[in-house]
């Protein structure tokens, strides 16, 4: 049995970990690099595996440190089944064809603008590898038990994070397990937190003899300060001045998030009622699906308190088409507009900040983690300016920041998780985190369970 991590290894982004178990190929997770170029660039490299010999891959979940890889290795011969959750799969018929629609548009832009190297940029992968992706998904229900093989199986249990969300517990026949004749292995995926809006606490962890778990935030602890007391003097200065709030996130769960609590802070009167503007093709359709999981054990269920069939209250407004967003961009404040990406890595955000940056009585809002070499970590570090399809653009707007939105697990939860196992691991290998952070959950760990713990380079391999 051997496990080799060829990505999110040492990194927050690209999770791609290969395991080799009972004659089975198996890669858990299949995402991008995202952040620093050199990151980026390692997304066009040969992956150190030959894709078309994999059997399975498994996803944890759909965000695309996770699963945008998954169209490259279509062009490289993958043809077997790409297992998920049933949301998940809602989710990745949005995403997956968003990321090939940027890839293309990213190609497209750099080849009129003339600011690539090459001649002729071409895209990592188009939007027909992202339908040959789609194509082979195959949806299961959480907790059912999925035979791999005669000696491998897998489930899924709820891990958080977001709308269909898991970490998967593995059981391969043969070995010292903790169950008699077999060995259990648990990546953990993305962690979500406890007692969060809108998605519901992770499952406990599974007795098993292999762990491997996210670091993101593994040395950090989320601040515990209402929105409220963060931002509302920043917010209400803002609306005062007749400026735009800016949000650049995640449309997957964090805008969701983001809109839920402005929305009832606004109609408690904690806040000024100022309209909310959407705008992402994507975060409306996750919105969607989101409303059609309402009444799944996924999802909080105060949220369905009132009855309601829709996620968002209706005086959210939703911006779909390109002339929706551009006549958004022209329109003056008070008013909030939410937009992707949320490390402003590309999407509709990148034209809002073009046209909102250089006005002093705006305000951006970070509402998430800022990935090394992205744009929102940039402007986290007080950038003076921020390059846009080739420009400089001058920051001359305020920055502020909503902390305790994330959706990722801190140190304290992750430890919190790791001990409700009802017996330590053996083995864990900490991954989906930047070095120090790996490194400090690692130590944290070992000191409190006893387990043997790696913090494993990039391409390491290890026998298990």
């Amino acid at each position: 049995m051997k496990l080799t991590f060829h990505g999110a290894a040492r990194t927050v982004t690209g999770s791609r970990h290969l395991l080799e178990a009972a004659g089975q190929r198996i890669l858990v997770d299949c995402g991008l690099f995202q952040g620093l170029k050199k990151l980026r660039r390692m997304n066009w490299d040969d992956p150190g595996f030959e894709p078309g010999f994999l059997d399975h891959i498994v996803l944890t979940h759909a965000h695309i440190d996770h699963t945008g890889y998954v169209p490259r290795v279509m062009q490289y011969g993958y043809k077997g089944p790409i297992h998920c959750t049933r949301a998940t799969s809602e989710l990745l018929e949005l995403m997956l064809m968003d990321s090939a629609h940027l890839q293309e548009e990213d190609a497209a832009w750099a080849k009129k603008r003339g600011y690539s190297k090459h001649k002729h940029p071409e895209p990592l992968y188009t939007s027909v590898d992202a339908l040959q992706a789609i194509k082979r998904l195959a949806p299961v229900r959480y907790d059912k038990w999925i035979k791999l093989s005669n000696e491998v199986k897998l489930r899924y249990r709820n891990s958080g994070h977001i709308l269909g969300a898991a970490f998967v517990e593995f059981r391969i026949a043969g070995g010292d397990g903790v169950n008699p004749g077999e060995t259990t292995l648990v990546f953990s995926g993305d962690l979500g937190r406890y007692g969060v809006p809108l998605h519901t606490d992770p499952e406990p962890l599974p007795a098993c003899d292999v762990l491997i778990v996210e670091s993101t935030y593994g040395q950090r602890e989320h601040e515990h300060d209402s929105i409220l007391d963060q931002v509302g003097e920043e917010f209400e200065e803002t609306i005062s001045q007749g400026g735009v709030v800016l949000i650049p996130s995640f449309a997957v769960g964090r805008t969701q998030i983001v809109a839920l609590i402005l929305r009832r802070l606004m109609s408690s009167g904690s806040l000024h009622e100022v309209p909310i503007h959407i705008d992402s093709p994507m975060a409306i359709d996750a919105t969607t699906i989101y409303s059609r999981h309402l009444y799944d054990n996924n999802l909080d269920d105060d949220i369905v308190d009132d009855g309601r069939s829709e996620l968002l209250p209706k005086n959210v407004q939703l911006h779909r088409t390109v002339h929706e967003s551009k006549q958004l961009n022209r329109m003056s404040g008070p008013r909030v507009i939410i937009a992707a990406s949320g490390m402003m890595t590309g999407g509709r955000i990148l034209h809002h900040l073009v046209r909102r940056l250089p006005e002093r009585k705006n305000l951006i809002l970070l509402s998430g983690y800022q990935a090394v070499g992205t744009r929102g970590r940039a402007l986290q570090e007080g950038a003076r300016t921020l390059r846009m399809h080739g420009q400089d653009i001058e920051v001359k707007a305020r920055v502020g920041q909503m902390h305790g939105l994330s959706s990722h697990a801190d140190g304290e939860e992750i430890m919190r998780w790791v001990h409700s196992a009802p017996q330590p691991p053996r083995r864990v290998f900490v991954v989906h985190g930047e070095p120090e952070s790996a490194e400090f959950l690692a130590a944290r760990i070992a000191k409190e369970t006893g387990a043997e713990t790696t913090a494993p380079e990039l391409k390491e391999s290890f026998e298990i």
